[in-house]
């Protein structure tokens, strides 16, 4: 149950038998049904969310009144609203599985356990967050640098499994277009 998430921390630092034992111990496999919310805007964010199976999304409601979806949690990945996880004030986003899924949820106060005990899991973590703000700063400047043709051609060649697993209007959003203009490049492509 929790090979995955074993796997994904000594991709990045080496843990002994033991201290994977000691980090199973102290966290919990949840399963979660499609369309089921982990977090909702309102709501202080509890947990960091790695994604064991499936996959979910991390989104908020703009001023027109529609989602916007800012981040994708795939097997392998972490999601949560770490502003919200870290200042523990009230959240602005939503957490929803798009597929059943199989979570491991780390609380914080778990967490910060786990890394007096096992000090490289603080290493971990910094690379992980690491990546992630790398991530963040690319999708920005592609918002900004390209073309909403290129977004997509881009995506498509860089995720294609998400192209499958992810429904259209969902990618529209997480691109910055609508779903129309998603049909029409598609259709481009055809």
């Amino acid at each position: 149950m929790y090979t995955a998430l074993l796997e994904h921390i000594r991709k990045y630092v080496v843990i002994s038998d033991a201290e994977a034992d000691l980090i199973c111990s102290r966290l919990k496999v949840t399963m979660v049904k499609k369309k089921t919310l982990l977090l909702t805007a309102g709501k202080v964010c509890r947990f960091n969310y790695f994604v064991s199976k499936g996959l979910l999304r991390l989104y908020f409601i703009n001023k027109k009144e529609q989602e916007q979806i800012t981040q994708f949690g795939l097997e392998g990945w972490w999601i949560t609203d770490f502003d919200s996880l870290d200042t523990q004030k009230p959240s602005r986003f939503y957490i929803q599985a798009i597929e059943d899924a199989e979570v491991i949820a780390w609380d914080m106060d778990v967490q910060d356990e786990l890394i007096k005990a096992i000090p490289q899991l603080d290493t971990y973590f910094r690379k992980v967050i690491q990546r992630a703000y790398a991530a963040s700063q690319r999708r920005i400047e592609y918002i900004y640098s390209y073309t909403d043709e290129e977004r997509y051609r881009n995506f498509s060649q860089n995720f294609p499994g998400f192209m499958q697993r992810v429904p259209q209007y969902m990618l529209a959003s997480y691109l910055g277009f609508t779903p129309q203009f998603l049909s029409k490049i598609r259709a481009k492509k055809a």
